[in-house]
C-alpha cells in the first residue's frame, strides 16, 4: 500500500493501472473457471479471450519502461525522466530497500547517534566501593569515566529488560488460555458425565416397571 500511494507520481499512477489490470486477469480467471466449457461453450470462449487479452496486456506493462503521463513540475519530469528505462518491477524494489533503508537509520541508526553523541556522558554514578575496578570499568565501557554506567551498558541493559518483561508477559497470557481452554473441556466432561448419568437412570426407572 505504500508503494502505491507514496507519492502522487506517473510512477504511482502506473502502479495502480498495473494492479488493476492484475485484479482483472484474477477475475476473468476465475469466472472461466466457474463456466463449463462444454455446457457453455460460447461464454467460455468469450471469457478466455479476454482473459488472455488482459493477461497480455498486464504482462508487456509489467515489463515496459515507465514513462511520464504528465510532466506538472520539473520535480516529476526528472523523478521519471530517471526511470524511463527501468521496469515497475525493479522500481519496486529499490522502492522497498529505500523504505527499509530509511526504516534502519530511522530506529537503529538513531540509536547508535545517540549512544555516540553521548557516550563520554554518564548516566548516573556508581557508590564508590560498591564493585570491583574491573566491574565498574565494564560498567563505564567504551567511553564513560570509570565508576559510571555508560549509555551503552544502560542501552543494553534496558533492552533486556524490556525484552524479558515482553517474553514474560507472552507466556502468561499463552498459560492463561491453555488453563482456560482447559477448564472449558473440564466443564463438558462433566456435563457429558451428568447426561450420561441421567440417560441411565431413566432406563433404570422403565425395568422396575417392567
Amino acid at each position: 500500500m505504500l508503494y502505491t500511494t507514496y507519492l502522487p507520481t506517473p510512477v504511482s499512477g502506473s502502479v495502480q493501472e498495473s494492479n488493476s489490470l492484475r485484479a482483472e486477469v484474477v477475475r476473468l480467471k476465475r469466472e472461466m473457471q466457474a463456466t463449463s466449457s462444454q455446457d457453455e461453450f460460447a461464454k467460455w470462449a468469450k471469457l478466455r479471450r479476454q482473459h488472455d487479452k488482459a493477461e497480455a496486456k498486464y504482462n508487456e506493462r509489467a515489463s515496459a519502461p515507465i514513462n511520464p503521463k504528465t510532466r506538472q513540475d520539473d520535480l516529476e519530469l526528472t523523478f521519471s525522466a530517471s526511470l524511463s528505462a527501468t521496469s515497475l518491477k525493479s522500481h519496486r524494489a529499490s522502492f522497498t530497500r529505500l523504505v527499509t533503508t530509511t526504516r534502519w537509520l530511522g530506529t537503529n541508526g538513531l540509536r547508535f547517534l545517540i549512544q555516540w553523541w553521548f557516550a563520554k556522558t554518564p548516566m548516573f554514578w556508581i557508590p564508590k566501593d560498591w564493585v570491583p575496578y574491573y566491574v565498574a570499568w565494564l560498567l563505564s565501557f567504551p567511553r564513560a569515566p570509570v565508576g559510571a554506567v555508560s549509555i551503552q551498558i544502560w542501552g543494553s541493559a534496558c533492552a533486556t529488560v524490556v525484552q524479558m518483561v515482553g517474553a514474560a508477559a507472552v507466556s502468561g497470557w499463552v498459560l492463561l488460555q491453555e488453563h482456560r481452554g482447559e477448564g472449558r473441556g473440564r466443564g463438558e466432561r462433566v456435563a457429558m458425565g451428568a447426561e450420561g448419568r441421567t440417560g441411565g437412570g431413566g432406563g433404570g426407572e422403565e425395568k422396575k416397571e417392567l
